[in-house]
């Protein structure tokens, strides 16, 4: 809204640069070091090398030093290990203390002081009209933090006010304001609901911009006030007093920057009126700690609580009050970095500042590896850099190189020789020690900041040189060199880190007429750009590249819903930085370094390896040169044409620098998942922004599309036939009433989990086409399946208790083996939907995934039972074995020795063949499928038909089912038996003998009867309750009586009989 151009010939330019370059002055770093000096005392041990080097400086000089030689600053050594250690250096003389980089712990700030491009409202004089109004809705506030740069003028010694908030009850609400005194302090006094803090000194009136920050929290009215990150003033009391508790700041009131409000929003005061330059106002609804008001003194933004952000858009600004846009740089850090005191074998701190000694340290195979690169090196690329630069630009050995800085002039030189001779060379192929040369020039340039003052046209020139050098050392004719220097340079992504710290220097050529700029080198993209958070429609703009074969593009970007995440905390612009490379040595070097995904494989595939088989691509949000962690998307295409005849598990990955720091990270699949995958490309979503690719799971096709077809028909018609053959059985054992037993109840529970099972599996292939449904049958599956299992593991444990006596009740048994057959499966299945959620079903099918872990929910247990069971069954054919070998010699002691083993033969296939099914050991053939198609088949066939086979072992030749049969057949004959006694015709006749409701005889045929005559029961109670033999019905056996002559069975025979 106010961004104009800062005329050079305006005398406050002059001003505002000379305060800049002093605040600039006064946080610089150590003096820049050359080469001269660094004398590296070498140190071996038999795994690793040591260089002290006693030339002090800073901590972040050295550990830079120790990186420009691809070394590490010494890792702080673990407590065990310090004794030892300092005693290793006493040995070569090495006293007093060292830089150490602390384990496990990531320093807070930056590396490197950054520039910082903000807008700077100048208030020239002190006047009654200059103001700047907060354009930004204010909630009730218990706690409040505001903080801002500012340059007091120096001029007038008069009360000033910063900032001024009103609301309609209550004008002075919140405020800050401030006066010289006669010794030449700014002293600040804060006022909230009318009460007034004293005025106290928080820094000199010396004309430099100084940090400020005021914090007040609803709690007995806690105030502070913090000057250049340090707590000048702090109290209690600043509140309302009475009985009534202390208030909040009121809400929807007027925030105005630079006057006092005598009425809200106006009635200025001149004399009261601020004069100076004021830059950089945050708001927090919250109070900030020490430490966070530190790191936003170093220009990082905290979002925690963050009210208003500093923003051209978010301000209403006066047409007197002049707003510049320039570039400040920030305070350099002033935290405590790690100290090893050699001598005490202590450790401690002290300011990171500070210059001492320090220690740079290898692997023994790195440091060698490096040595060895520059004894075998002719040197001919440092000897063309030289020679056409006329000075010496690459040195002969990378052991001779220290800290120096560029400015952008000599880097842009630099880098358009070397460019030019790598162009042109004449030999295709870098020696190592020349490809460690030009990381080593990579490097010195990618640390250098940007000047005021600098021509920032030659920027983005230097970018194109940057790039255009990448892409060519990184061309496939040296992969092998690559691979020859890849402990030395801790893996080839140490490339793409540099390339992200280029990109980062091409943040000052964004303004508001160009707010992107892309670069593209052959194989390598880049881009950065900069999206306003106040547009109506928000997105992340997508970065598309189009790679060199026709027809293929990459892309990635940040989801709009994201976007809106980052506005509602107040974020009004952000940069995007966004990098390709495509697919080369790189993927060729980090196909080989290691990675955390899982390589599964299924029958019909032959694991190979897991390569890298996209482009590698990232994407990082900036706010203020701050990383800002968000979810992206991106899509990237397969180099399938390089793995003919192969199938392809696409995994989404990122690589983590933190994992195995040593080898320079790893792949990780953390956050990300498949969101689409086609035969080409595949589609991702991370939680995170970092460098990403897509990881192929390589698989030899072992089945023919025949096979695969025959293997899927064979399937799903043997779970036809089971499924059938399992509600069959079912049936008959209810319907039956096979005499009620532990047996029968596990069999019935065991039969219901299988069949529901192979229901769900013969119709899950219809289910694919919906995320819901497919989700809700895999874990059916899963449940049922787990069931079928469990209830055969209770098989087993029932089996035992009959070889091995059980003390325990039959009522407990049973409890025990419903909470094993259902309990366990339920709990199994909802532990693993609670732990693995979001990767709980498989890509292509429902059922669980064996790309990560959750498939061990069911292999893990099912292998367990499988364990029990077979020891059962073992334990079940010795007893058999035994047993029968004892009753041959009863019943046969004569018989021979053939016959002898055929009947042990019998009793050990005959209770293996009956238990298989109910034991599940058939699926022990599972295991080995992945070795030929034949098991393939022998493990299709057994399982597929186990209902069938369940049905003939346990319903077609269980003598209980077939003696429950017979007694129906023969309770059906009875019933028609008796029905023969009694005429067609049920009218009143003479002729009508009995009654088979009531079962008597008419009188007629009672006077037929012998005497003595007893009533007979009523026949349908005695056929009720009969118990029916093979031949003769019970009902009728049982009123035989020697008291009733056989004559009367026949009398009541019908014709056929």
């Amino acid at each position: 809204m106010f961004r104009r151009d800062l005329r050079p010939d305006s005398w406050f330019f002059s001003f505002l640069v000379g305060l800049s370059r002093s605040l600039l002055a006064s946080a610089a770093l150590a003096k820049n070091q050359t080469s001269k000096g660094f004398a590296p005392v070498t140190i071996e041990t038999p795994r690793h090398t040591y260089e002290y080097v006693a030339t002090a400086l800073d901590w972040w000089q050295a550990e830079r030093f120790c990186e420009q030689r691809f070394a590490q600053l010494l890792l702080e050594p673990q407590h065990r290990e310090q004794g030892s250690f300092s005693k290793l250096l006493q040995s070569h003389h090495i006293r007093g203390s060292v830089w150490l980089k602390e384990r496990d712990s990531v320093l807070h700030k930056t590396k490197r002081r950054r520039g910082h491009t903000v807008p700077v409202l100048i208030f020239r004089d002190k006047t009654d009209t200059k103001y700047v109004k907060v354009l930004s809705d204010f909630p009730a506030l218990p706690a409040v933090t505001a903080c801002a740069h500012l340059q007091w003028d120096t001029r007038t010694q008069e009360i000033a006010t910063i900032f001024s908030y009103a609301v309609p009850a209550f004008i002075n609400e919140f405020q800050l304001r401030g006066c010289v005194d006669e010794e030449g302090f700014v002293r600040f006094a804060l006022i909230v609901h009318g009460h007034h803090s004293p005025y106290l000194p928080v820094f000199r009136a010396d004309g430099q911009w100084h940090h400020f920050c005021v914090t007040w929290q609803q709690e007995n009215g806690t105030w502070a006030i913090y000057a250049d990150g340090k707590r000048r003033a702090s109290a209690r009391g600043l509140c309302s007093v009475g009985t009534s508790a202390p208030q909040a700041i009121l809400g929807q009131g007027t925030f105005i920057i630079g006057q006092d409000q005598d009425s809200l929003g106006g009635t200025f005061r001149a004399k009261e009126s601020f004069s100076g330059n004021i830059t950089d106002l945050h708001i927090w609804q919250t109070v900030l700690s020490t430490e966070q008001i530190e790191k936003v003194r170093s220009c990082w933004v905290v979002e925690q609580g963050l009210l208003f952000g500093w923003s051209s858009n978010a301000l209403e600004v006066e047409s007197t009050v002049q707003a510049v846009t320039t570039q400040l740089l920030c305070p350099g850090p002033v935290e405590e970095c790690r100290v090893l005191e050699v001598g005490s074998s202590g450790l401690s701190y002290a300011s990171c500042l500070q210059t001492l000694p320090f220690i740079c340290h290898y692997s023994k195979d790195a440091y060698w590896q490096l040595k060895r690169a520059q004894l075998e090196s002719s040197h001919w690329l440092a000897s063309g850099v030289n020679t056409l630069a006329v000075r010496t630009v690459i040195p002969d050995s990378v052991f001779t190189s220290g800290v120096q800085d560029m400015n952008l002039s000599e880097a842009l030189d630099v880098l358009h020789i070397l460019a030019t001779v790598l162009r042109e060379g004449e030999v295709p192929v870098l020696e190592p020690s020349d490809l460690l040369a030009v990381l080593q020039l990579l490097k010195q340039v990618s640390h250098m900041e940007i000047q005021e003052g600098d021509e920032l046209e030659m920027l983005e020139q230097l970018g194109q040189y940057y790039m255009e050098i990448t892409e060519l050392i990184l061309e496939e004719q040296n992969a092998g060199t690559w691979s020859s220097i890849s402990q030395v340079i801790r893996g080839p992504m140490a490339v793409v880190e540099l390339c992200d710290r280029m990109v980062s220097l091409l943040v000052p050529l964004l303004t508001p007429e160009r707010t992107k700029i892309t670069i593209q080198q052959g194989n390598i993209g880049v881009e950065v750009r900069e999206l306003e958070l106040s547009e109506q429609e928000l997105s992340g703009g997508a970065y598309v590249v189009r790679a060199p074969e026709k027809g293929r593009h990459d892309l990635i970007e940040v989801p709009a819903e994201e976007m809106q995440r980052l506005k509602s905390k107040g974020l009004h612009r952000v940069t995007v930085k966004n990098m390709w490379f495509g697919y080369g040595s790189l993927q060729r070097g980090l196909s080989s370094s290691g990675t955390s995904a899982v390589a599964a494989s299924d029958g019909g595939q032959k694991y190979l390896s897991t390569t890298v088989g996209t482009a590698v691509i990232s994407s990082t949000v900036l706010s203020d040169f701050q990383e800002i962690s968000t979810a992206v998307r991106y899509r990237l295409q397969h180099r399938a044409q390089d793995l003919p005849n192969s199938l392809l598990g696409p995994i989404c990955a990122f690589w983590n620098f933190s994992l195995s720091p040593d080898a320079g990270g790893m792949w990780s699949t953390a956050g990300c998942s498949v969101v689409m995958s086609l035969p080409d490309s595949t589609a991702c979503f991370c939680n995170h922004t970092t460098n990403f690719a897509i990881l192929l799971q390589v698989f030899e096709q072992e089945r023919t599309t025949t096979e695969e077809f025959t293997l899927q028909t064979l399937t799903f018609v043997g779970c036809g036939v089971s499924f059938c053959a399992l509600i069959v059985t079912f049936i008959l054992f209810l319907v039956v009433r096979v005499p009620k037993s532990e047996r029968t109840t596990v069999h019935k529970n065991l039969i219901f989990a299988l069949a529901a099972g192979e229901a769900l599996l013969m119709f899950s292939e219809l289910a694919k086409s919906n995320q819901v449904l497919c989700f809700m049958v895999t874990a059916f599956l899963h449940l049922f399946f787990m069931a079928a299992f469990s209830w055969m593991l209770v098989e087993g444990l029932l089996l035992w208790s009959k070889v091995v006596a059980v003390n325990m009740s039959e009522d407990r048994r049973m409890k025990f083996y419903y909470v094993t057959g259902w309990g366990l499966p339920v709990l199994i299945v909802g532990v693993t939907l609670a732990t693995s959620f979001n990767k709980y079903v498989a890509a292509k099918h429902c059922w669980l995934s064996v790309q990560t872990n959750v498939i061990w929910a069911f292999v893990g247990p099912v292998l367990s039972i499988l364990a029990v069971n077979t020891f059962v069954l073992l334990r079940v054919v010795t007893v058999t074995v035994a047993s029968a070998r004892r009753r041959a010699k009863m019943l046969t002691p004569n018989s021979s020795l053939e016959s002898q083993i055929g009947t042990q033969i019998w009793a050990t296939a005959k209770p293996v063949l009956v238990l298989l099914p109910v034991l599940g050991l058939t699926w022990v053939c599972g295991v080995l499928v992945h070795l030929s198609i034949v098991w393939a088949y022998v493990f299709i066939v057994l399982n597929s038909f186990q209902g069938l086979y369940i049905f003939l072992v346990y319903a077609v030749y269980n003598s209980e089912v077939r003696n429950a049969i017979q007694r129906m057949k023969d309770k059906k004959k009875a019933l028609s038996f008796t029905n023969c006694s009694h005429p067609i015709n049920y009218l009143s006749s003479p002729r009508n003998t009995s009654s088979w409701e009531t079962g008597k005889l008419s009188p007629a045929a009672e006077s037929a009867l012998p005497s003595p005559v007893q009533k007979d029961p009523p026949v349908k109670n005695i056929i009720n309750k009969g118990n029916f033999g093979a031949k003769i019905p019970m009902g009728i056996s049982s009123i035989m009586s020697p008291e009733r002559p056989a004559i009367e069975l026949t009398a009541f025979k019908c014709s056929g009989f």
